[in-house]
């Protein structure tokens, strides 16, 4: 295929520049208007022009895959620009049809749905209902549009029908979040911008909504918390509980707890690897490295406030990770004492960040020694039943 996406935005990320892509859905809908305007006997070009809807002009190069008096299929090469996209490189597919059925006289009807590649809604709480076509509002929406000024250019009153397919998009999404939320058969049609920021944030945000959404839509009022893989498996292999309410935060537990408390959440279970959550006893929301540290800093204030002495203090601000902290921290007396006020930092500084309208409790842990503390709260959420103490231990 030849030609080239005009899309000339950059963003600076850790002092680099970086080339901006668009999304599946800016794709499908050049390959919706790509093959409408063949279909309907609209003058073509190999780019294709759209708005987004944030007011960027793209020109999108749209493929002819197949023309048929009643149909057309044409497709747009994802270029996820700069950004570690899974998708990228992937081909999105529209094939416009007239409607196989008689019209019914009601006016023009403008059907969308997906094909191969695009998965479906098996659970609630998503952006689309359950047996839906993953393909989210906004893109639908960008779709309709291009559809309707097609037929009003043409003359056209009729209806129209498309379909959206993604050649290897099955396989592609099991690298994705789709079968954690309940998305089966292929990837979504996604975006609400238009433009793929590369390393974007609110795409992984925007991830942790979606499943928070969905939990809460199939009925749960306490969730359990974790930054990463690491979390998931210490809740799975230690403590011996279900993951089927965890969501993952990454690094943006603020945003996470903001957005359960927004879905109405009464209780979530925190739990994560130490060099994460520590951080937070200082009000840290962001644990990423680039955002802050503040982890020898907060676990030498735990010493000093256990009646540690000022040498211990300083051994583990020499420490360059908290694995190595702990372990030289086992051997001194302080060690519990500091446990338990790091655990009624973190869940006081978590609770203070949502004004106290979820109930937040903290279990942390390390790698090499085990347990490291479990939160007043938390052991409130086991007493109440809310979540099964397992089987808590040290390593």
């Amino acid at each position: 295929m030849t030609g080239a996406a005009v899309n000339t935005d950059h963003v600076y990320k850790n002092g680099k520049e970086l080339r901006c892509g668009y999304t599946t859905g800016s794709c499908a809908t050049a390959a919706a208007k790509q093959a409408v305007r063949i279909l309907l006997g609209l003058p073509v070009t190999e780019g294709i022009g759209i708005m987004t809807p944030k007011g960027k002009a793209l020109q999108l190069p749209a493929e002819v895959l197949l023309k048929e008096k009643d149909r057309v299929r044409c497709g747009v090469i994802k270029d996820a620009g700069d950004d570690a996209d899974v998708t990228d490189g992937l081909m999105v597919c529209a094939e416009v049809r007239f409607p196989e059925r008689p019209e019914d006289g009601k006016g023009p009807e403008y059907e969308i749905d997906g094909g191969e590649g695009v998965g479906r809604v098996t659970r609630p709480g998503l952006d689309q209902p359950v047996g839906a076509a993953a393909i989210n509002s906004v893109p639908r929406r960008m779709i309709l549009e291009v559809l309707r000024e097609a037929a009003e250019q043409a003359g056209y009153a009729g209806s129209l029908q498309v379909v959206i397919s993604v050649p290897g998009g099955g396989e592609v999404a099991q690298r994705t979040f789709n079968p954690r939320l309940g998305i089966e058969g292929g990837i979504s049609i996604l975006g609400t911008s238009g433009i793929v920021e590369p390393m974007s944030e609110q795409a992984l945000i925007d991830t942790i909504r979606a499943e928070i959404s969905m939990r809460t839509a199939e009925g749960a009022e306490a969730l359990l918390m974790t930054p990463g893989n690491y979390g998931e498996s210490f809740i799975r292999e230690r403590m011996g509980l279900e993951l089927e309410n965890c969501v993952k935060c990454s690094n943006f537990i603020g945003e996470a707890v903001d957005l359960a408390a927004g879905f109405g959440v009464k209780d979530i279970l925190l739990i994560g690897h130490i060099g994460k959550l520590v951080k937070v006893g200082s009000g840290i929301m962001n644990t990423h490295s680039r955002c802050a540290d503040g982890r020898m800093e907060t676990l030498s204030s735990c010493v000093l406030l256990a009646g540690g002495d000022a040498d211990t203090a300083r051994e583990i601000l020499r420490c360059n990770t908290t694995e190595d902290a702990l372990l030289f921290l086992r051997e001194k007396a302080c060690y519990d004492k500091a446990m338990e006020i790091l655990a009624e930092r973190v869940e006081t500084a978590l609770s203070h960040h949502v004004y106290d309208r979820i109930r937040i409790g903290a279990v942390l842990f390390s790698m090499q020694s085990g347990l490291c503390l479990i939160g007043k709260k938390a052991e409130e959420m086991f007493e109440d039943g809310i979540f099964c103490r397992g089987r808590l231990g040290s390593a």
